[in-house]
């Protein structure tokens, strides 16, 4: 009952601050302002992290690489606390660390399609109470380049944009199929890695 406790709060702190790296990174890449309390947060929140980062790792094609190495390597590191709670004897099997590796990517790609589901909820919570709200861009950007494609063949209907919907449900299709086999795929290829190690 303790182990599972503490599995939660690991997981809920690391998932929170992956997203959180996320975010910066997302943000970067689609040109979102960052003059509002949600980005000024995440970057406070993560500076720690990401500014030594950034000296080995220098950004490319207008990406901040270096947050998102921090939220792989923060889902590296929760999983390593995972399996240490469970067995310390499985972190010296060589296999172990590639699998990790795997696994951590595939959590980071799941966080990602989390992330544009929660950013797009909350633009059209906006767009329905307070469409000129300040921080309303950096949601925006970050949604944009996601709800265009919907926005081309969706028409509004009586002056509503369908369009978030259809690509939540769009995400929740991907997050219930392929990301499930995605990571159970990884799991099993971590779990032969170090069966085999």
């Amino acid at each position: 009952m303790a182990t599972q406790a503490l599995l939660y709060v690991l997981e809920t702190i690391f998932n929170l601050f992956a997203l959180a790296a996320l975010t910066r990174f997302y943000a970067q890449a689609f040109r979102a302002p960052f003059r509002n309390p949600v980005a000024n947060f995440v970057v406070a929140l993560t500076d720690f992290a990401v500014k030594p980062l950034r000296r080995v790792v220098p950004g490319a094609m207008g990406l901040d690489l270096a947050s998102l190495i921090v939220a792989w390597l923060t889902q590296v590191l929760l999983l390593i606390a995972m399996y240490a709670l469970v067995s310390t004897a499985i972190l010296v099997s060589p296999g172990f660390w590639p699998g990790v590796a795997l696994l951590a990517l595939v959590k980071v790609v799941k966080l990602s399609i989390y992330l544009l589901m929660g950013v797009v909820f909350i633009l059209a919570i906006m767009s329905w109470m307070n469409p000129y709200h300040p921080i309303r861009p950096f949601f925006e950007a970050l949604a944009r380049p996601f709800l265009k494609p919907f926005q081309r063949i969706i028409p509004l209907v009586g002056g509503v944009d369908l369009s978030p919907l259809a690509l939540l449900l769009l995400l929740q299709v991907i997050l219930m199929v392929p990301m499930v086999w995605l990571e159970g795929e990884a799991g099993r290829a971590l779990s032969r890695m170090v069966g085999t190690g």
